[in-house]
């Protein structure tokens, strides 16, 4: 039986409830649970052999730091997906599959399209990455566009929020998520030579079938082969109630004779497939290895019935690393990958838009022999972007990117005291092709520039670690965001967000400034990881809709750059109430807060998440464990313009995971999502007021390891 509980300070994620609470009793609230909880532990002794530790908290988060952070250790908050709560939380999407960690939410464009968003911010301001390069496609150029991304390959989902590890580049400012798989096999299999896992599974929401399996074989001595493959199929997903929003239609009625949409979400159905297979070489100081894969997307965009995206993506990668001393490093690490995306918009099956993007990236990773107390990373990365839309409906400029980094990570350790210190230098050139478009008889020119961007990033911490298992630490950064070829030289109509997208030339480097805090709680039945953060933007380029209209009535929305200011609070925390041998019984509860508004005049950000609570309750047994989940968000009233309230919600979940065999790696989980069908409108989603979540859904998912 392999249970891996990862994810929280306390191991497995947790339940949901929420409380509306005000900006000061937010603060009240959070004091008042974290001095009494601590109390409370003194109370409970400790177990060995517990499912949930205090000691999970150690697990490793290589993409933190690469010499290999604890989660105790790293100043950034963190979370982790593995094992069986991977296999619980696992969706069609990575929004979706991540949304409900701390200070997470998604763009939730239908159940095919939803990247994540980290407090409040997303697009190219977070890195979504595949075994450290990113994804290679569309995804940050319109939420309508899925991240080429086979998730039920993955064994490990990393997430750092926050923009202190300069290792992937400015544009992950707010944090990175590292989908990690085996495609290139890196070690040889502890027992025997074949290892691998099948997993099947159903939804009665959207009648949901899904397949998926990997096989790890040990070909010879050092040579590992892996292969992979999946396949999902969802029909029109159900949501309750009116599509549209009670506001949208006050302001839109139908017209005459025409129904208003109620109880389905038309087009929103999803094919999805993929291949995957890797060979590598895994020798006692190092390994190396490529791996190729294929992944294939089908699917609707709800409300707009004659409208469907087809994507694909051919992909090689290669991962190499030593593990003996040279010069003064003791490790080193290589990545490179390429990618070949094209996506077609098809218009009642005939392809109205393209996109074609062939992307590469490469990185070095250079990992220090320790000198007396300092130890640290080199590296340089290196991308290459060339980018292409053609049809009617283009909205961006075509471009080729191309930049490179340098950077060092350096920690200083002096007894319980640690001096964290990053520096990385960016350099990026754009050079643009022409977008001519004809609009009210006039003709209007995109594009047809090479400007070239410099950013220089800095950052630095400082913590304590005490004997008791607490952490206290401070890190303050500057960090300079350069501009993308989208947010330069768009121009056009963007169909599925009903919007005409109008880029900004002039748009300079976004510069940031900001501090963070953290309390961490490691030792006994509490555990606790308590976050805050400041940021002050300068010109912040901000995607806002200016309140006019363009042909067909598309609303239109500019990258603007704005001074701003965004600042918020996360806590997660894990109580034990009570253990008898391999029973247990705990209660956990996350609370997310960020404010996000315009330096001058307090305008608020558009799309920003509201405040959310969590509670949980779980009891674990060898045989089976039960979770009750229960999510409540608070209803966004803090508007930009031309938005709209989308109301409160609350989300009850309840999951039971049966492990009945011992010495079995056979999972079978029975879950049940949204179980008072209430209506769920992300605020973070341009679809807010015309479609909304999926209602009720009962889940069953095998997963057979050997």
């Amino acid at each position: 039986m392999k249970h891996v509980y990862s994810d929280s300070p306390a191991g497995r994620n947790r339940c949901q409830t929420f409380i509306f609470l005000s900006r000061p009793a937010s603060l009240a609230f959070l004091a008042c649970f974290a001095s009494s909880a601590i109390v409370a532990q003194t109370s409970v002794s400790e177990a060995e052999g517990r499912h949930n530790s205090g000691a999970l908290i150690d697990e490793i988060v290589v993409t933190a730091n690469p010499t290999g952070r604890s989660r105790l250790e790293t100043l950034q908050g963190t979370s982790v997906l593995s094992g069986e709560h991977l296999d619980e939380k696992l969706s069609a999407t990575i929004g979706d599959t991540i949304a409900s960690l701390p200070g997470l939410s998604q763009s939730a464009f239908g159940q095919a399209a939803s990247r994540p968003i980290v407090r409040g911010l997303s697009g190219d301001r977070l890195r979504v990455l595949t075994n450290d390069l990113g994804t290679f496609d569309a995804s940050t150029s319109s939420p309508d566009h899925a991240v080429a991304l086979d998730l039920s390959s993955a064994t490990r989902v990393e997430v750092v929020r926050g923009p202190t590890t300069l290792m992937y580049g400015a544009d992950a400012v707010a944090g990175v998520i590292n989908v990690i798989d085996a495609r290139v096999p890196q070690e040889l299999p502890e027992e025997g030579r074949i290892d691998g896992f099948v997993r099947t599974g159903v939804t009665t929401n959207a009648n949901q079938k899904q397949g998926n399996g990997a096989l790890s074989a040990q070909l010879t001595e050092h040579v590992m082969a892996n292969f992979g493959a999946s396949w999902l199929d969802t029909d029109n997903f159900k949501a309750p109630g009116f599509l549209r929003s009670p506001a949208l239609r006050t302001a839109e009625p139908p017209a005459p004779g025409e129904d208003e949409v109620f109880g389905l979400a038309p087009n929103s159905d999803q094919r999805n497939w993929a291949l995957n297979g890797g060979l590598s070489y895994v020798g006692d100081s190092g390994s190396i290895g490529a791996a190729v894969s294929h992944w294939d997307n089908n699917y609707g965009i709800p409300l707009e019935d004659a409208v469907r995206i087809d994507a694909r993506q051919t992909r090689v990668d290669v991962i190499g690393e030593t593990r003996q001393d040279f010069l003064v490093f003791e490790q080193a690490r290589f990545r490179f990958g390429y990618g070949d995306y094209e996506q077609v918009e098809l218009e009642d099956g005939t392809v109205g838009t393209r996109f074609d993007n062939q992307e590469w990236e490469s990185r070095l990773d250079l990992i220090q022999q320790p000198w007396g107390n300092l130890s640290g990373t080199l590296g340089v990365q290196l991308r290459s972007r060339d980018f292409t839309a053609t049809g009617d409906e283009v909205f961006v400029a075509p471009s080729d990117t191309f930049g490179w980094g340098l950077f060092a990570l350096e920690s200083y350790e002096l007894g319980r005291w640690r001096f964290d210190g990053s520096l990385r230098v960016d350099r990026q050139t754009i050079d643009a092709g022409l977008l001519v478009r004809e609009e009210n008889g006039q003709t209007e020119v995109f594009g047809g520039e090479k400007p070239g961007f410099t950013g220089i990033s800095i950052s630095s911490g400082l913590s304590y670690t005490f004997d008791s298992g607490y952490l206290l630490g401070l890190s303050a950064f500057r960090i300079e965001r350069l501009p993308t070829a989208a947010e330069l030289f768009s121009g056009g109509p963007e169909l599925a967000t009903q919007t005409f997208v109008l880029g900004d030339p002039n748009l300079g480097e976004e510069t940031l400034r900001g501090f963070e805090t953290s309390v961490k709680k490691t030792e006994g039945a509490l555990t606790l990881t308590l976050d805050g953060y400041y940021y002050n933007y300068k010109n912040f380029i901000t995607q806002s809709f200016t309140g006019g209209l363009q042909s067909d009535n598309l609303r239109e929305v500019s990258f603007t750059p704005v001074g701003a200011r965004l600042y918020g609070l996360e806590l997660e925390a894990s109580y034990e109430a009570w253990r008898r041998g391999e029973q247990a019984l705990l209660f956990d509860l996350i609370f997310d807060k960020v404010e996000a508004e315009q330096r001058d005049g307090g305008k608020s950000l558009p799309r920003i998440p509201p405040q959310s609570l969590s509670l949980g309750i779980e009891y674990q047994h060898r045989l089976a464990d039960f979770r009750l989940d229960a999510e409540l968000a608070a209803n966004q009233k803090d508007l930009a313009d031309f938005e709209t309230a989308p109301g409160s919600y609350v989300n009850l979940s309840a999951t039971l995971t049966l492990h009945p065999f011992a010495d079995e790696d056979i999972l079978l989980i029975i879950q049940g999502r949204n179980l008072t069908d209430d209506t769920i409108r992300h605020h973070t989603s341009f679809l807010q007021d015309r479609v909304p979540a999926p209602g009720r859904d009962l889940r069953v998912t095998l997963r057979v390891g050997f």
